[in-house]
């Protein structure tokens, strides 16, 4: 999928005529590129060529995915791309497989050199394409000052010396202006800065793109550095080549109109949320972003810029260029655009920011106000170098949920996770598909597990397997369910089938919990996770006594809990202790739990718990208060979970029965203290 998000950038600057050849309208539509790019480029199609017979089996296995995955996803377009799109499944179902497999194989393989030529840097004398570019035309730009220049001269030498150099000087000048004349700016050297341009706007925009993606996890590098310095070279040719403009006489005044179209373009494009605000947003409560310039050195010297920031809904993101009233009211709403010579960067830092009220649009049916998406525009006015009209620039920060409760958050982070997961490139704000396959869910889930926890540890296939079976409804299932359908509603919306939570809620349950508390436990693979009771009772039935594992509450958020196998009568019996929360193991580690609880000796399959966990076991500090020093102890109990404090207390309250009763009552009170502890203090 990353190759065809720098393609769909790229092909906005190709002709149509270059597209229908890499794409033909008639063997390989564009549309197939398009809806199956992930599916394609996870494929390996290196290995097909047309006489290799051993692999047509493969191939039509191949063909046959990709015409079911077009099948599932006409179904989820308008009726005018859906018959499109089953058009294109009917003609698929005629081409011979291995045609097809190489058809894909030779189109991504000139995707590759595509980006390779245009925009992929390239270590020749450690200077990328772009920057050869650069070099050449302001060679181009020096040679035409210094031709203008001479020229110049020429005519202030005739002036003084008409009589005896006319001839001499006449000559060189008729020479020069020849010359002069090949160097002219024309439309080819502006289509080489546009060129240049164009290629550093996709790059921001891959670079805007990989930050919105790195909110689930997926790796991200926010150095600015090169980007700034690509648009500081592309600004001088700008204005080198507008100076030139203004000083050579008759040249046509388009050249100007461009070139300042040009730079409009550029200058938008160099105004970047360098630190995006945070993407859910509780009313009444601090944050911060900062907008990064640059082109700082263009400035206006002694004229500070102020930026402004306002909120807008997703309607006002879509029509920018209209006016419209403010949706919400913002404090400390303003920021002056500073130089840092240090770093030589120019940002404008809000760092108190807050958001006093806001006013929501009519809500669809059942959409909650967790699903409503805001950004946060950015607007300055700022003077130019060189120029004396001001330009005027804004850009639109990540979508943001507002919540006024903290309640609101954890479904609210679903709005931006499904958000940042699943939209495209280049739509249009904040549309974002209601359906997506497991696959692509799965891998976020992944991503997001991986990163919020801090590990490299990532879930198995068991781990998958049983989240497909909880968002599905599937306990039964045994198939791959890659190509299934997951809905928003199924993530977020639906609660659990027999629960009174969301998959999200408790999925993102789950995580908090690793995440604070179970860190360590999960890195070291000694927490099984997320598998089902069923499932349990399968791998343990057939270990011995004691023999236990960690899995997640499939019925308790954010809940940890040992099941382990125990036999009576020579029968296993699989037994699941009661879930401890974020509560339970900040009174206890989960290590000191499990030291305590006699009836757990294995961890599964058969490795001693104490060789497991030993290293999570605390020890008993010596106390100098002299006082005798106690501790809370993990148990086991019918059915139920005690510690030393409980016992005590349910002792207590059993002894007050026992002696505001009769012997008339008839209780056997000692049934009740045979389990307990009998020299707890």
């Amino acid at each position: 999928m990353a190759q065809w998000l720098e393609m769909s950038y790229v092909l906005t600057n190709m002709d149509d005529e270059r597209i229908n050849a890499l794409y033909p309208p008639d063997t390989f539509p564009i549309e197939i590129r398009h809806y199956l790019c992930q599916w394609m480029e996870e494929k390996d199609w290196e290995g097909f060529n047309p006489d290799q017979s051993d692999k047509e089996q493969l191939a039509q296995a191949l063909l046959s995915d990709c015409i079911l995955l077009l099948e599932s996803v006409a179904e989820q377009q308008n009726i005018v791309e859906r018959m499109k799109l089953l058009q294109i499944t009917k003609n698929l179902m005629t081409r011979p497989a291995m045609e097809f497999a190489v058809k894909i194989r030779n189109i991504l393989r000139q995707e590759k050199m595509i980006l390779c030529e245009r925009h992929t840097p390239k270590r020749t004398e450690g200077k990328t394409p772009d920057f050869e570019d650069l070099t050449f035309m302001k060679s181009i730009v020096l040679q035409l000052q210094d031709r203008r220049k001479r020229i110049h001269s020429c005519k202030e030498n005739m002036n003084w010396e008409m009589v005896n150099y006319e001839a001499l000087q006449g000559k060189e000048l008729q020479m020069l202006s020849k010359k002069i004349q090949q160097l002219k700016i024309n439309q080819k050297t502006l289509t080489k800065l546009k060129q240049c341009q164009d290629n550093f706007i996709i790059k921001m925009n891959v670079w805007q793109w990989e930050q919105h993606k790195s909110v689930i996890g997926y790796p991200f590098t926010d150095d600015l550095s090169h980007m700034q310095n690509w648009s500081e070279q592309l600004f001088a040719v700008n204005s080198n080549l507008r100076q030139e403009w203004l000083l050579i006489p008759d040249l046509p005044k388009e050249i100007g109109e461009k070139l300042t179209c040009l730079l409009q373009e550029l200058i938008q494009s160099s105004f970047v949320v360098e630190k995006q605000p945070p993407q859910v947003i509780k009313t009444q409560s601090k944050f911060s972003a900062v907008v990064r310039y640059l082109l700082g050195e263009s400035l206006v010297s002694g004229q500070p810029v102020t930026m402004k920031a306002q909120i807008i809904n997703e309607l006002q993101a879509r029509n920018v260029n209209l006016a419209f009233d403010n949706v919400g009211e913002l404090i400390n709403h303003t920021a002056i655009l500073d130089r840092n010579t240090a770093t030589k960067t120019t940002n404008a830092n809000f760092r108190h920011m807050s958001i006093k009220k806001i006013k929501r649009a009519d809500r669809k049916g059942a959409e909650s106000v967790t699903e409503e998406k805001f950004a946060l525009m950015f607007l300055a006015e700022i003077f130019i170098t060189g120029h004396e009209t001001p330009f005027k620039i804004h850009i639109n920060s990540q979508p943001v949920v507002v919540i006024v409760h903290g309640s609101q958050d954890i479904n609210a982070v679903a709005t931006i996770i499904w958000d940042c997961a699943f939209a495209e490139p280049d739509r249009v704000p904040f549309v974002v598909p209601d359906r997506v396959t497991w696959k692509m869910m799965i891998e976020t889930l992944n991503v997001k597990f991986c990163s919020e926890v801090g590990t490299n540890h990532n879930l198995n296939p068991y781990n998958m397997h049983f989240l497909a079976q909880k968002i599905f409804d599937q306990p039964e299932y045994a198939s791959d369910l890659s190509d299934s359908v997951v809905t928003w509603c199924q993530f977020n919306k639906e609660v659990l089938a027999g629960r009174n939570f969301t998959f999200w809620q408790w999925f993102e349950g789950a995580m908090d919990l690793t995440k604070k508390h179970l860190k360590p436990y999960w890195s070291d693979g000694l927490i099984f996770g997320f598998i089902g009771k069923q499932h349990v009772h399968l791998i343990l039935k057939e270990s011995p006594s004691g023999t236990f594992l960690l899995r997640f509450s499939d019925s308790e958020i954010g809940g940890i809990t040992i099941a382990y196998v125990s036999h009576e009568n020579g029968i296993p019996m699989i037994q699941n202790i009661q879930p401890f929360t974020r509560k339970d193991l900040e009174i206890r580690c989960l290590g000191d739990r499990i030291r305590d609880i006699n009836e757990i000796l294995y961890l599964y399959p058969n490795v001693l718990k104490h060789d497991a966990f030993k290293k999570f076991y605390t020890e008993q500090q010596p106390t100098n208060s002299g006082y005798i020093p106690v501790r809370l102890q993990t148990k086991v109990g019918t059915g139920m979970l005690f510690n030393v404090k409980s016992c005590i207390r349910l002792r207590k309250t059993l002894i007050m029965c026992f002696l505001s009763s009769s012997p008339a009552d008839g209780m056997d009170y000692d049934f009740y203290f045979n389990d307990f502890p009998k020299n707890s203090t």
